[in-house]
């Protein structure tokens, strides 16, 4: 009778998992649920990601009754998983990052070495990498007409988890048991709950109580008003299908002066698409310019301004309060992580790469094709048709989106005892900035002139370039 493996990856839950329900339809006699602890991702992953993937794990195996969890070189690892049970098949769902392209195409030229054939059924998107195209054929360079065709494509409905599953384990036959990675935390990092229940029970909870203030609230950090599955989303504990499903049940018009909450994260679902799509077609994106003029751009030496950014010690309160955030949650909220960025790339002039490796260190959610085209979006040399002009104030950004300075009070609290809005601008209180907190290390208005004249001076594109705006 034949056997089956069922190799999670970024897909770790039982609902809504084509490459699962198909690993249990071929594998009559049995299913061994396995997980490949890669150095190649294991090793640059940091402390979020690290302790975050061993707490779903650990919600997984009891669930598969016993994750079957082996350490290294994929190629060689599910190729002796598979071969230990006498698997025919080995079932995924499709990875298009650049890595994981490659590793996927290396394991299975090995186990067609021993006669077993790898299948791939689903992804962790909607809609896969690829399909979303112009009527030529041709991909879709900016967000938003490739949303418009993204919706229009459509996608599945979800698969209901199997029942019944007679799962296998390697343990039967004699081979000892990885055990689980530590799962350790720097002092003050706290994490979310793991796992599939935890997933589907936060995502009951904002379609309850959340959904329908997301249009007008999702920009303030000082609310929580989002609803925090990135995470989720990056580990598969919940898949895009479940929630687009979910939003389908809204009405297509808001209320009368309202915008459609479910309409706003659906496209913010689409974002994350469209940035696996660009990765896909361009896989040196992740680390180097999609416009590769940008990397002409005049720079700045590195020096104490790229550790005072990444220890939230720039003098500008909504910058800290979110590079603190990063560092106690793992996790920044979206709004602050543009201004932050903006901060490193056009206030400190410091190249993109170096502030996105500092987040995917810390990010618990760290998702490459999200993280880096954010990235390059925010330097000008990502997928916008004109992005240069963007240079985020970080005291009118903290002004708007958190108008009574409780976020930065809640991260920074050497300002607790200032009130509203004035802590946005501690240096121009009588007397400075309170003990402990720092002068502003660099002039916003300044290296705004800066940013603006380096990138004039690149001349991208011939069209006229719109006027210079300030957000």
């Amino acid at each position: 009778m034949p056997t089956a493996v069922m190799w999670f990856r970024r897909d770790l839950r039982l609902a809504d998992n084509p490459a699962l329900r198909a690993a249990v339809d071929a594998g009559s006699d049995g299913v061994l649920p396995l997980f490949v602890l890669d150095p190649a991702l294991w090793g640059p992953a940091g402390p979020s990601r690290r302790a975050y993937l061993s707490a779903s794990l650990a919600d997984l195996g009891p669930r598969v009754a016993g994750l079957t969890l082996r350490r290294g070189n994929p190629v060689r690892e599910v190729a002796a998983a598979a071969r230990g049970v006498g698997a025919e098949t080995v079932h995924v769902a499709a990875d298009f990052g650049p890595y994981g392209s490659r590793r996927d195409t290396a394991v299975e030229a090995a186990l067609a070495e021993h006669g077993i054939r790898l299948e791939r059924l689903g992804s962790p998107y909607a809609v896969a990498p690829g399909r979303v195209v112009k009527a030529d054929g041709r991909p879709y360079q900016v967000y938003t007409p490739f949303a418009r065709a993204w919706a229009g494509h459509g996608w599945r409905t979800p698969v209901p988890p199997p029942r019944g599953v007679a799962w296998l384990s390697t343990a039967q036959r004699g081979r000892p048991e990885t055990q689980l990675p530590g799962a350790d935390l720097p002092a003050g990092l706290r994490l979310p709950r793991a796992g599939e229940s935890a997933a589907c029970a936060r995502w009951r909870a904002y379609l309850a109580s959340g959904i329908d203030r997301y249009a007008e609230d999702r920009d303030r950090p000082d609310l929580d008003a989002t609803s925090h599955l990135s995470v989720h989303l990056k580990w598969g504990e919940i898949h895009p299908r479940t929630l687009l499903a979910d939003l389908a049940d809204f009405p297509d018009l808001p209320e009368p002066g309202r915008a459609n909450g479910a309409l706003i994260y659906r496209s913010e679902l689409a974002w994350r698409e469209f940035y696996a799509d660009v990765l896909w077609r361009h896989p040196e994106s992740a680390r180097d310019y999609l416009r590769p003029e940008y990397a002409r751009l005049g720079y700045s030496e590195l020096g104490t301004a790229l550790l005072a950014w990444t220890e939230g010690r720039t003098g500008y309160p909504i910058v800290d309060a979110g590079m603190r955030q990063l560092r106690s949650e793992g996790w920044m909220h979206n709004r602050v992580r543009m201004i932050v960025a903006s901060f490193l790339v056009k206030d400190l002039h410091i190249e993109w790469q170096l502030g996105a490796r500092h987040f995917m260190h810390w990010l618990r959610d760290g998702d490459l094709a999200s993280n880096a085209h954010g990235w390059q979006w925010v330097a000008g040399s990502g997928t916008d048709p004109a992005p240069y002009f963007r240079v985020f104030n970080p005291v009118a950004q903290g002004r708007r989106f958190d108008p009574g300075g409780d976020y930065v009070r809640r991260y920074v609290p050497e300002l607790a005892g200032i009130l509203g809005s004035d802590v946005h601008e501690p240096w121009s209180l009588a007397g400075g900035p309170p003990p402990g907190y720092p002068k502003p290390i660099v002039d916003h208005a300044v290296e705004r002139k800066v940013a603006l004249e380096r990138y004039e001076s690149l001349r991208v594109g011939s069209a006229a370039h719109p006027s210079v705006r300030e957000p």
